[in-house]
């Protein structure tokens, strides 16, 4: 039997048998010295956090983008020049050498897809996966590429009117809906600058937007309202037969969301309609273009 003299103690080791046969001293464990976990969020925090989160997501793309186009209004109607006489280009270049330019085009595509992932990713935040909540998914491609087409036409061939009559009646600027320099990759530019503009548009003005308003328990018609304003008001500086045009496809576009809940079939037609306009314009010749008010 070993003991000790009481100058001689030693504080417990932890982790160590001592004291009498079998008894074993540990250390507290650090979860033990944590707070306990704070209560969920109530409803208003939760509204507060929803509504903070769709002013960022829209700052950072259409919502930024719907400012600009209200200055640019207002610079064009106090010019000197009528709305009718400007012009608008969507794709111009940006270098005259063509490995720059395409580089240029391509870093463009590419981070303006960026809000897209950051919708998407704020979509799966209850570990649902974002793209089928909002129906980006493949899952129905023959029917999805129908629906779209048609959506296309239905949207597409009226649209092409009203720009003529905006022409007309000079509430619409010239659009130039092409101007990059002759190349190999001109037409693979603009078919992806045409998939970017209806990936952007769709899946944030649409999909993201409607169903962040409806977790804020807003209307239908007041989400499907809000949707299509917001498309009208970054369409704002072609003039204002661009804005009403894209208003009422935005009211097409949203109400099909609202019934269908899959915004694949839009972002199909939205492709199509752009890659028609945009490799169009740069194909049809001048005086084509001309007989048709579309330059």
């Amino acid at each position: 039997m070993t003991t000790t003299a009481p100058g001689d103690a030693t504080p417990a080791d932890p982790g160590r048998t001592g004291g009498t046969a079998g008894s074993t001293v540990t250390s507290p464990r650090d979860d033990d010295a944590r707070p306990p976990f704070a209560p969920p969020p109530g409803p208003r925090a939760v509204r507060r956090r929803l509504t903070a989160e769709i002013w960022i997501v829209l700052g950072l793309s259409l919502g930024r983008s719907g400012v600009y186009a209200v200055v640019a209004i207002l610079d064009r109607l106090t010019r000197e020049e009528s709305l009718g006489s400007q012009t608008a280009t969507l794709n111009p270049s940006r270098s005259p050498r063509p490995w720059l330019d395409l580089t240029y085009q391509l870093l463009s595509i590419g981070f303006a897809l960026v809000p897209v992932a950051l919708a998407l990713y704020l979509l799966s935040a209850n570990g649902r996966s974002a793209v089928r909540r909002i129906g980006l998914d493949g899952t129905r491609p023959w029917r999805d590429l129908g629906v779209g087409a048609g959506l296309a036409a239905l949207i597409g061939i009226p649209g092409l009117g009203l720009y003529a009559v905006g022409r007309l009646l000079g509430i619409t600027v010239e659009v130039q809906a092409a101007a990059l320099n002759a190349a190999w990759w001109t037409v693979p530019v603009l078919v992806l600058s045409a998939l970017q503009n209806a990936l952007l548009e769709e899946v944030i003005a649409v999909g993201y937007l409607m169903e962040r308003l409806r977790d804020l328990r807003w209307s239908a018609p007041a989400i499907v309202v809000a949707s299509a304003l917001l498309r009208g008001s970054y369409h704002l500086y072609q003039g204002w037969g661009a804005f009403a045009g894209n208003v009422v496809m935005g009211l097409v576009f949203a109400e099909y969301y609202r019934r269908r809940r899959r915004v694949m079939p839009l972002v199909v037609a939205h492709t199509l309609m752009d890659v028609f306009v945009f490799v169009g314009y740069a194909l049809v010749p001048d005086e084509w273009r001309d007989a048709l008010l579309l330059s």
